[in-house]
């Protein structure tokens, strides 16, 4: 399963899906056992590299520590990936 060749937009909304996830175990705790790690499967293979596998390592903390899943990481990662190129767009 390889996620990165998928457009700028598709990753958008797959991580603010992913996000979303994150937030059925305030309803469902026991869903961090199975997220947790799904999670950081999914963000390393979104994003390839060094940077893939830091943030699959930030993610799985995240979700697996109660109470801090409101961070959106995902989004997070994808603004970090592509903030040089959306400063870039919108000063021209």
């Amino acid at each position: 399963m390889n996620l990165h060749p998928l457009k700028r937009s598709h990753k958008l909304i797959f991580g603010l899906f992913c996000d979303l996830m994150g937030y059925v175990s305030f309803v469902f705790p026991l869903f961090d056992f199975i997220w947790a790690p799904l999670s950081a499967y999914l963000m390393a293979k979104l994003y390839k590299g060094k940077q893939g596998k830091i943030a699959a390592v930030i993610v799985f903390i995240e979700e697996a520590l109660p109470f801090i899943d409101v961070v959106p990481t995902f989004t997070i990662m994808w603004v970090y990936t592509y903030w040089d190129t959306l400063t870039k767009r919108n000063s021209e």
